[in-house]
């Protein structure tokens, strides 16, 4: 595993569903890039033992944290704690580039396990 990492050279799309890397993992934290193209989303849904943030690198988000929804662009850090419902959607004309963290990684799935 590489411990350094330029995360402008883990970019990617994705159809239908949007694109996703793992960049850094251990057994307490993940590190990754979620890309969205327009019109793409990550459903609202939640992480009942793990605690998640985003931090927007380019274009906007529309994100949804339990009650609140709000439209953000780079720089913005959104925090999802643990049990609490959260989602993101691309609405702009533009990729959406999250760096994005989850604490405790999700546990790793068998070989021949569906993604």
């Amino acid at each position: 595993m590489a411990n350094f990492i330029d995360i402008h050279t883990r970019t990617g799309q994705s159809q239908p569903k949007h694109y996703k890397t793992t960049l850094f993992r251990g057994d307490a934290l993940m590190l990754g890039m979620n890309c969205l193209e327009s019109g793409q989303e990550q459903a609202v849904h939640t992480h009942r033992d793990q605690d998640k943030f985003y931090l927007v690198i380019e274009g906007r988000g529309t994100f949804t944290i339990g009650t609140e929804e709000q439209e953000v662009g780079p720089g913005t850090a959104v925090w999802a704690p643990r049990g609490v419902e959260h989602g993101v959607r691309n609405d702009a004309a533009v990729q959406l580039v999250l760096f994005m963290g989850i604490a405790p990684a999700p546990a790793k799935k068998r070989t021949g396990e569906p993604g």
